[in-house]
């Protein structure tokens, strides 16, 4: 569809796709392969972290090894469903900065209403990888984006489970200079704005609050 989108296709990510796809799918077990799947798709996201070398010892001797360089990135959960991949990625990051943004969508208009935003200090000198289950129409990850930008932010990247078209291409529209990651590219919209065949609401199906 477009060189900034990556679907990763691994067995192990559409094995578990399928089962959170499944209405039958408990709360518990949905949360834990939502985690699950963000911590394979984090691999995808940050194949290309820039690397460097220093000197340690291993209990055989010296050796020249690689290292991530620069300073540590950002992960950005767009609240609510955004933290649901989060947790995955800190178990596979642990020292990564963590930030917030607050978003609703109205669902007469479908457009985003941003409630909180806090992002760590220094945007502008890291990786920000920003997260959402969904991308449906793009409305909410296009604002979350901006606003990262206008914080600083120079090098962004998107992560989600699920795409529809119309949402790829809203992003790719607005912010051309972010890749996005994701497990899987669905057929279309519905009238209310929700991916066909998708998996339903993911926030509600993370909490059991529907």
């Amino acid at each position: 569809m477009t060189d900034q989108l990556t679907i990763v296709k691994h067995p192990l990510i559409q094995h578990k796709l399928t089962l959170m796809r499944d209405r039958s799918t408990q709360t518990s077990v949905f949360r834990q392969l939502l985690r699950e799947i963000g911590k394979l798709l984090a691999f995808e996201i940050t194949r290309s972290l820039p690397m460097t070398t220093r000197r340690i010892e291993t209990p055989i001797g010296e050796m020249t090894a690689p290292v991530i360089d620069g300073p540590k990135l950002a992960l950005v959960s767009i609240l609510r469903a955004g933290n649901g991949l989060l947790d995955g990625i800190l178990e596979l990051i642990p020292s990564a900065r963590v930030g917030f943004v607050g978003l609703y969508r109205n669902e007469e208009t479908l457009e985003p209403v941003q409630y909180y935003f806090k992002v760590p200090d220094d945007l502008g000198s890291r990786l920000v990888i920003a997260l959402d289950p969904m991308l449906a129409t793009g409305n909410s990850a296009v604002v979350a984006v901006e606003r990262l930008k206008r914080a600083g932010a120079r090098n962004v990247r998107f992560m989600c489970l699920l795409a529809a078209p119309e949402g790829v291409g809203r992003m790719t529209e607005a912010h051309p200079d972010v890749p996005i990651v994701t497990a899987a590219l669905d057929d279309h919209l519905d009238e209310r704005g929700y991916i066909v065949p998708g998996l339903g609401d993911a926030g509600d199906r993370m909490f059991g609050t529907k």
